[in-house]
């Protein structure tokens, strides 16, 4: 089978790597000319590592490139806390696991087109053709296109115009120190922790040190969508005192982190709801964020993503319909999401925010 991937994001490059090994003739086209860029961290469980092995990239190199957690713990201003032990998270920074995935790319023969952007796609008698900026148009006949485009995927603008991101509330500052930290938190635990305001939840910090190397911590804030201009890594002069001013019962420690923080990464928070998404297209597949994109509050966003590749890579190798697996997929979603709604009712004492 000849297969067609937009988007060398994680799922992406993962998939096609993969898809390669088997002999299939793979072409990735990713607008970044070195592949999809880094910026930020995020956490993965077992689940996502486990897709990631069984898309046969080596878990010696995935476990070099990350480091392992004791458990989490989560406390708010009011006093609720709660904790549990690590399942299987790893903390990544986002351009060390593209780093690890690049190689894996680069050994498995596919033909990766880096610095191609998709700048449309149309569907006429069964043929797809992509406009490919600064690329002859090209036209896909009897192919399998995966789009793993993310959030803003073009793709999914074509097969379902009305099936748009959603703002979800927050800007989420991510920020890591240029040197290690000592705290006075437990070492090698993401950390949680809410602010209660008078209108109920306000500020959620969160961070992760273990001594040896850069503490990593976050901010979600409530509050209205950024332009575009002010997305991306801002100095961290910008921000903080907006972060102080969000975390009051966490002054001490923000000002530890501040301190030893340069630049942060500033975004605002979207997510792509399912509810209305159309059934899955048997020549032409959403996968990852450009299918069920979730706010980074869930912290499952790569894993979801890479159970997508996973899910679509068995089906290939098996003769089944990747379309199918996609069914599938989102009936495992819709069902880890709501009892990850529970499980935050009952651990925290709120509703969820997702």
């Amino acid at each position: 089978m000849a297969t067609t991937i937009l988007g060398g994001g994680i799922a992406g490059t993962a998939l096609a790597g993969a898809l390669a090994r088997t002999g299939d003739k793979v072409t990735l086209y990713e607008q970044q000319h070195t592949g999809s860029a880094g910026g930020a961290f995020l956490f993965m469980d077992d689940r996502g590592h486990d897709a990631l092995t069984g898309l046969g990239v080596n878990a010696d190199a995935l476990n070099a490139a990350s480091r392992s957690t004791l458990g989490m713990d989560y406390t708010n201003s009011a006093g609720v806390n709660s904790s549990r032990p690590n399942s299987g998270h790893r903390v990544w920074l986002r351009a060390n696991l593209i780093a690890v995935l690049r190689e894996f790319l680069a050994e498995s023969g596919v033909d990766a087109r880096h610095g191609a952007r998709i700048a449309g796609l149309e569907v006429e008698s069964g043929v797809a053709t992509l406009h490919v900026d600064d690329h002859p148009v090209v036209a896909v006949v009897d192919e399998l296109i995966i789009a793993a485009d993310g959030i803003d995927s073009v793709v999914r603008a074509h097969l379902e115009p009305g099936r748009v991101p959603v703002y979800s509330g927050d800007v989420v500052v991510y920020g890591m120190t240029t040197v290690p930290v000592e705290l006075h938190s437990p070492s090698e635990v993401l950390h949680f922790y809410d602010e209660i305001t008078s209108r109920g939840k306000g500020s959620t910090f969160g961070h992760i040190w273990s001594g040896d190397s850069a503490a990593l911590w976050f901010l979600r804030l409530p509050r209205d969508p950024l332009p575009s201009d002010d997305l991306g890594v801002r100095p961290v002069g910008e921000w903080a005192g907006e972060i102080q001013a969000a975390t009051p019962s966490n002054t001490s420690l923000l000002e530890t982190l501040l301190a030893r923080t340069d630049s942060v990464h500033v975004s605002n928070a979207r997510s792509l709801p399912l509810d209305n998404a159309t059934p899955p297209n048997p020549s032409i597949l959403l996968i990852g964020d450009a299918d069920h994109a979730i706010t980074p509050a869930a912290g499952v966003g790569a894993r979801d993503a890479l159970e997508d590749a996973h899910a679509v890579y068995q089906a290939i190798t098996r003769g089944e319909s990747p379309a199918e697996a996609m069914i599938h997929r989102r009936a495992r979603l819709r069902a880890d999401r709501e009892r990850a709604q529970r499980l935050i009712r009952q651990s925290t004492g709120r509703p969820a925010s997702t």
